[in-house]
């Protein structure tokens, strides 16, 4: 039996996990993609743990959109999340970032257990080492080409000459498999509406069916069409012909989730509690700096500034106007927006108070264990991964 133990009893900072608003998040997400027609390949890159991801399937089974999360397939964006998985039974993985050759090793160990890793690339000459790690390796390596759909960040254009010419290369030697494309609409986190997310993600499928075209007119096929992030997989009005979206932070929100009007602050599903430690000028000093927390300001560009995040009590209940203003390595400085003072009597050295984050990825990744909430008062201890 996994021992449980009061939320009070923790050493702080530590990880919190909601796991009823995760359950609920992970429906209100399939739901939305099962209304499309859609098939959703979950990123794994936030949980990073077994236990949650079994969590996430035991929501969709609780919501009767049961599958089976093994068969289906996940992304993953480092080779340990990828040989974590696959030693839990997971098959089909998407590596979604770009492949360096000091990879293809382990890249190839994990291909020799069975499990279809799918490479991600956008140049001839990641091709080229590709192959000849395949003839060194005796392998063969399964690839996708990834698609700038927005300027954001990797890939190269829907209508990029050097698109064709990658497949080309590729079905000249049986070492390297083209399997399609992928792209990630991450200029949907610099939206400023609704309407402009629904624009982007209809820009995103555009580039992805341009791109199939190209392909298919040069006789090419795409077993993999893959697009997708948060904001787009919410509010996407068509999939059709997508073959997959990818999204990852959904089952957990953050507050720039919040701040895109994909979620409400209230859903967000993780939090540091945090130990009062000191006061000044009105202030609150706290033992969550940005180790603790992240150095992420995600929201800073929002309509509203959360600082290093959102302050709650002690049960998670969201402090009006009160944020982390700013952060040194094991220290936070929490006050009032307007100013107001923050009292040594109300908020004494040791009170426990809880931190939602600017972004779940970042933040979860400063922990080892998520203490997952049992009741309003113990906790369970789930490990999760690091490292790359």
């Amino acid at each position: 039996m996994i021992e449980t133990r009061a939320i009070a009893s923790l050493e702080t900072p530590a990880l919190l996990l909601d796991p009823e608003k995760l359950k609920a998040n992970v429906q209100r997400m399939h739901r939305r993609i099962a209304a499309l027609d859609g098939v959703l390949r979950p990123h794994g890159k936030t949980a990073k743990s077994i236990d949650v991801m079994n969590l996430v399937s035991e929501a969709l089974g609780d919501a009767g959109l049961a599958r089976s999360l093994q068969s289906q397939g996940i992304t993953v964006s480092t080779l340990a999340e990828a040989e974590y998985y696959a030693a839990h039974g997971y098959r089909d993985i998407v590596y979604a970032v770009g492949i360096a050759p000091n990879k293809l090793a382990r890249v190839a160990a994990l291909l020799r257990q069975g499990v279809k890793l799918t490479v991600l690339l956008d140049s001839l000459a990641q091709v080229q080492f590709l192959m000849a790690a395949g003839e060194r390796e005796q392998i063969s390596f399964g690839f996708l080409v990834e698609i700038d759909s927005d300027g954001h960040r990797a890939g190269i254009a829907a209508d990029d000459p050097a698109l064709l010419l990658i497949a080309e290369h590729a079905s000249e030697s049986q070492w390297v498999e083209f399997r399609g494309v992928l792209t990630h609409a991450g200029g949907s986190y610099d939206c400023r509406s609704v309407d402009a997310i629904k624009a982007m993600a209809e820009q995103e499928r555009n580039a992805m069916l341009h791109a199939v075209a190209a392909l298919q007119k040069a006789g090419f096929t795409c077993e993999m069409v893959s697009l997708g992030s948060t904001p787009t997989a919410q509010y996407a009005q068509s999939l059709e012909g997508m073959t997959e979206i990818r999204a990852g932070v959904y089952p957990f929100h953050d507050l720039v989730m919040a701040g895109l009007g994909v979620c409400q602050v209230e859903d967000i599903a993780i939090s540091v509690l945090t130990s009062v430690i000191g006061h000044h000028s009105g202030q609150l000093i706290i033992d969550a700096g940005w180790m603790a927390l992240s150095r992420d300001r995600g929201t800073a560009q929002q309509a509203v500034d959360q600082g290093y995040g959102v302050v709650c009590d002690e049960q998670g209940h969201v402090m009006a106007d009160v944020i982390v203003s700013a952060t040194n390595q094991e220290h936070g400085v929490v006050r009032h927006r307007h100013g107001h003072d923050l009292s040594a009597e109300e908020y004494p050295a040791g009170r426990l108070l809880r931190v939602l984050p600017n972004h779940a990825c970042a933040t979860a990744a400063m922990f080892s264990a998520y203490q997952v909430i049992q009741d309003h008062e113990r906790v369970q201890a789930w490990p999760r991964i690091n490292g790359w």
